[in-house]
This record gives C-alpha cells, structure tokens and sequence, in this order.
C-alpha cells in the first residue's frame, strides 16, 4: 500500500467534508496529531475505527486502501493489488518480529548470565544471590515466552511430508524438539509428524 497517495486521498477527502485536522480527530477521541500523521502518510488509521472513517468520508475500504475512489472498471484490479500489499506489509512485518525474537534471545541470556556471573564472582549476602538468581530466571523465562510468541505467529511452518504451510499452536512450538527454527511437529493437513521449517511466505 502506498501510505503516502493515501494520506494525500485521507486529506482531500477530508478537506471536501469541510472539516479540519482537529475536527476530525475529534470524532475519533484522537489528536490532530494522528490525523496529521495519517495525511503524511507515516501511518494508517486504526482498523477498529477505520469503517467509521470511511462512512464519514463517504467513501469505501477500498477508495482508502487504494488511494482513490476505485471505479467498478478497475475494482477487480485494486482488490488484487492491495491484497497483494497487505500479503507483502505482512511478510515485512514477520521479518521484523523473527529479528526481534534473536535480539529478546539474546538480550534474556545476557541477563541470566550476568546475574550468574555476579552470584557467582561477587561477594554479596546469601539472600542478594538468591534473589538474583530469582529474577535472572523469571527474567529468562518472560524472555523465552515472548520469543516462542514472536516464532509461533509470525510467518508459517511448513510440514516436511506434504508442504502445508500453518500456523501451529503456542504449545505445538514450546514442546516441540527443534533445531533453530524448525521444530519436528505434527501437520493440521497430513497428520503426520516431520520437522516443519520456519517460513515468511505462504
């Protein structure tokens, strides 16, 4: 989607309603900050008041997610293409969560060995140790909880027998042996258990 033609379409439609920036948000209980956002096109309206957006600006979902008013010659044509974006904003967007995921890893093994280390090499009371060594480990497994999240919803796995591409359960992934990102787990399609490998496209 090209946020900039519509922020640019937000604006015009916008400006033939007679409205302003902060009237706008208004209506919305937001500021007219978010709505200058949206007409720069740095963001996009949130999906929850996006329906109501469009009624008041008499135009349709579509108009806003292609940036114009689509015509019923080319409707077919646009529908395609923001699919085709939305499938490829989506992708995007999963690359950025896998990478998230290494830096949570990371970040949750810097932690717990840093508090290892200072139990370990420093001279501190019995009970200062115990306690590090307490919120070292809640701090690893926050860590390890969110970076499972992270790899279970974003992107697919694909089953190793047939192909399918799915998006297994929170407890399929935390319990399945793996190797990296691909986990030897059972397919919602073929019933059979294979080690299906992490993938971003469907």
């Amino acid at each position: 989607m090209d946020q900039i033609k519509i922020g640019k379409f937000i604006a015009e439609c916008r400006k033939k309603q007679n409205l302003t920036q902060a009237e706008l948000a208004e209506k919305f209980n937001i500021t007219d900050r978010a709505v200058s956002k949206w007409e720069r096109g740095l963001t996009m309206p949130d999906s929850s008041i996006m329906l109501e957006l469009c009624c008041l600006l008499e135009i349709s979902v579509n108009d806003l997610l292609s940036g114009e008013v689509v015509t019923m010659s080319n409707y077919d044509e646009k529908k395609e293409q923001i699919l085709l974006d939305m499938i490829k904003q989506k992708e995007e967007n999963d690359k950025k969560l896998l990478v998230l995921e290494i830096v949570i890893g990371i970040f949750s093994m810097i932690i717990l060995l840093g508090f290892c280390f200072v139990t370990a090499f420093f001279s501190i009371p019995e009970w200062v140790k115990a306690i590090l060594i307490i919120v070292g480990f809640v701090l690893g497994l926050v860590g390890m909880f969110f970076g499972i999240k992270i790899e279970q919803t974003a992107g697919y796995y694909e089953c190793g027998k047939c192909g399918h591409k799915y998006v297994p359960t929170f407890n399929s992934v935390l319990w399945a042996i793996h190797f990296g990102r691909t986990r030897y787990m059972k397919c919602p399609h073929c019933h059979k258990r294979s080690y299906n490998k992490k993938v971003i496209s469907k």
